[in-house]
């Protein structure tokens, strides 16, 4: 039997049972999961979708390697990135936010100031050779990920991406999204710097930034 189906008598016992606290808060519930809903609504809009932690960080590269794009030798290797402070820049030609980013990196190749290296994320050759040689090269070496594994290995989520790699091989640093004047300024080149004044044994912990 239901409640709207006891005698008025017995719904009277009933509602006596309830404390009066209980029923005095009974109607502001769905407002406090309302509050709850829209704080944690505030705060995800107020969170940098590019500082995504990554599993890597501290560990060594995984090992791979990449042929070199089709007219554009060498190719790229996990040996590659060992010994000195260096970048991964995962692109691809048909990336546009890569377009956006491009002159940073062209910017560091003339400077000379860290090895860039390119990841060339599920391109046609052909195509990345044409974008790169309308663009700009600013990379020392590039690996041709056609079907997108050694990406995969990386943990990237999507182009670009960048890594800072120690000179012991291990990643330091990654970051989603196009790089900017101030991921440069700011994160990218202190680090560098910073890594290489630390003994290459030295895995240090960072996470990815606009």
């Amino acid at each position: 039997m239901s409640t709207t189906d006891r005698p008025a008598a017995d719904r009277r016992t009933i509602a006596r049972r309830v404390p009066p606290v209980s029923r005095r808060w009974l109607p502001k519930i769905p407002l406090v999961i309302f509050g709850g809903l829209a704080a944690a609504f505030a705060v995800g809009l107020t969170m940098n979708p590019a500082v995504i932690p990554s599993p890597l960080i501290g560990k060594p590269v995984p090992e791979f390697v990449l042929p070199p794009i089709s007219g554009r030798p060498p190719g790229l290797s996990s040996a590659d990135l060992h010994g000195e402070v260096t970048i991964v820049n995962v692109f691809a030609s048909w990336c546009t936010a890569c377009r956006e980013e491009h002159p940073y990196w062209m910017r560091l190749s003339a400077e000379g100031t860290v090895p860039v290296h390119g990841l060339d994320y599920k391109d046609a050759p052909d195509n990345a050779l044409a974008w790169l040689r309308s663009l700009g090269d600013p990379y020392e070496k590039v690996g041709s990920d056609r079907n997108g594994r050694v990406a995969i290995d990386f943990g990237v989520y999507g182009v670009p991406e960048t890594f800072v790699i120690g000179r012991d091989g291990r990643v330091a640093y990654k970051h989603i999204g196009p790089v900017n004047q101030r991921a440069l300024e700011e994160t990218i080149l202190p680090l560098v710097r910073r890594l290489r004044q630390e003994p290459a044994v030295t895995a240090p912990v960072a996470s990815g930034s606009r």
